[in-house]
């Protein structure tokens, strides 16, 4: 069962889930957990002194702790195997005292939860103890109690995965001299992802606006001969439309190449218009393609986006170099930890999504290396209405994973959700690349049978997004990072 309605805002910043249908992806953990449940009978827990034995199931890579007055806690067995998680803890096992502080709040905080529901739980999170290493990882803490009606000590365990990620494998090697990366206002967070993962830094420049609401965007750094990255975000924030946005960037793109810049490469993490690629009604305007050829005049050798709406479109659409990515590999390794033993479908909205769907589905399979299940709704627009009712493929009592590009009023995303849960779905996850949120969206899921929603940062989360807790942001500057290198790499040539 997901605890996520029961805990605190505390909790949730320090664990992306905690769950107490116990699974871990770790066999050890498995087999402490039985063993826990094996003494435990009908005490409230079971006695601390078995797990102490160095023949113990515990010995191999678990810890026990005594709680110790003032709310303090006493590493009394897996001084070693704590390492990983809490790094040194001199002190006589004083965890107050151990090298590493935010591992120690985890496990603290963890053991006081336990203390408060006096059952076992797992806590998932995800670390960075160095640059371009990530590390996957659970935390399990059992109670444990010396008479049997109160709890004064605990068994723990941590399970650390080192995650092999592009971003790891990306090393940029850059001939001189490096290339220029700016960010425009509005798109600095992730500018500065990127500038890290390509070992860049950001380059000055000046914006200013008018009284008339004109706008300059200059560099401050000479661009003659330079290859030149220019990050900007293109949807709408607080105090720039979507058109201030786009307008701004073709400018400055051309204020680049007429100041000598030899090859610009722009990053929009989010482009725009490209939902509108074809005639669907009389006189229809075709956006995607207006929004190619804007690009192209204004001098840009090179777009890189991410999840365009229809890839087809997209590639017919630009003469210039156009990169589409996608966040699949990121989405998979963040559904397969928490999965475990479940059957599991992924959902397309829309038939038009059905190959997404499929893309995703492929990586999923491959990281649970099980099959994964595929199904589809029927939808259909007109006039800002969706309608359609079909349904094919199976989710009854399944973890289900609806999946689209972007989620903006969340009417489609609904809808699906709805679907499978009609259908006996056991949890309905919904995944989206862009997280565009109009109003409209807060509204439509907060549904209670939505239990999670995963998006990448290609779009910064506004309030009230940014403190639902169901909502997990992927990170994926690396991907573009590595396309960006290697989109420098073969122009060089």
């Amino acid at each position: 069962m997901t605890m996520f309605a029961k805990v605190d805002k505390r909790l949730t910043r320090l664990f992306r889930r905690l769950d107490s249908a116990l699974t871990s992806t770790d066999e050890h953990v498995n087999l402490l957990h039985q063993a826990w449940l094996d003494r435990r009978g009908q005490k409230i827990a079971p006695d601390p002194e078995p797990f102490l034995s160095p023949s113990s199931e515990a010995a191999d890579g678990g810890l026990v702790l005594r709680a110790e007055p003032d709310n303090r806690y006493r590493l009394v067995s897996g001084l070693a195997a704590a390492k990983d998680l809490i790094g040194s803890c001199p002190g006589e096992g004083d965890l107050e005292k151990a090298a590493d502080k935010r591992g120690a709040v985890r496990l603290r905080s963890l053991i006081r939860f336990v203390e408060q529901t006096g059952e076992p739980i797992i806590g998932c999170f995800t670390t960075r103890p160095a640059p371009n290493t990530f590390v996957d990882a659970e935390l399990y803490v059992a109670p444990l109690s010396s008479d049997g009606r109160t709890i004064d000590a605990f068994l723990a365990a941590a399970n650390m995965r080192e995650v092999e990620t592009q971003a790891r494998r990306f090393v940029p090697h850059w001939r001189r001299p490096h290339p220029l990366l700016f960010a425009l206002e509005g798109s600095r967070v992730f500018g500065e992802r990127l500038a890290a993962e390509l070992e860049l830094p950001i380059s000055p420049l000046e914006e200013r606006s008018f009284e008339d609401g004109e706008k300059k965007c200059r560099p401050l750094a000479d661009v003659c001969g330079r290859d030149v990255f220019v990050v900007s975000g293109l949807e709408r924030d607080a105090s720039e439309s979507v058109h201030d946005r786009l307008l701004k960037l073709l400018f400055f793109i051309a204020t680049l190449k007429i100041n000598g810049a030899a090859r610009v490469t722009a990053i929009a993490p989010y482009l725009p218009y490209m939902r509108k690629d074809r005639q669907t009604k009389a006189q229809d305007p075709l956006t995607a393609a207006y929004v190619a050829r804007f690009f192209e005049t204004a001098g840009t050798d090179c777009l890189i986006t991410m999840e365009t709406h229809n890839l087809a479109a997209f590639q017919n659409a630009f003469r210039c170099r156009a990169i589409n990515l996608v966040a699949y590999e990121a989405f998979a390794g963040h559904f397969a930890e928490r999965i475990l033993n479940q059957g599991v479908t992924v959902v397309s909205p829309d038939l038009g999504g059905a190959k997404r769907a499929e893309m995703f589905r492929e990586r999923l399979e491959t990281r649970l290396r099980r099959p994964v299940g595929l199904a589809f709704m029927e939808k259909q627009r007109s006039q800002g209405i969706v309608s359609g009712d079909l349904f094919a493929g199976d989710v009854d009592d399944r973890f289900v994973i609806i999946l689209d590009d972007l989620i903006s009023s969340g009417t489609t995303m609904l809808r699906a959700a709805k679907a499978c849960a009609e259908r006996g779905a056991r949890e309905i996850h919904l995944c989206a690349t862009h997280a565009v949120f109009s109003k409209p969206a807060a509204a439509d899921l907060s549904a209670a049978f939505i239990d999670g929603i995963v998006v990448s940062d290609t779009i910064a989360l506004a309030e009230p997004y940014r403190s639902d807790r169901r909502i997990a942001v992927i990170p994926v500057a690396h991907f573009f990072a590595e396309a960006a290198a290697r989109a420098y790499e073969a122009g060089a040539e």
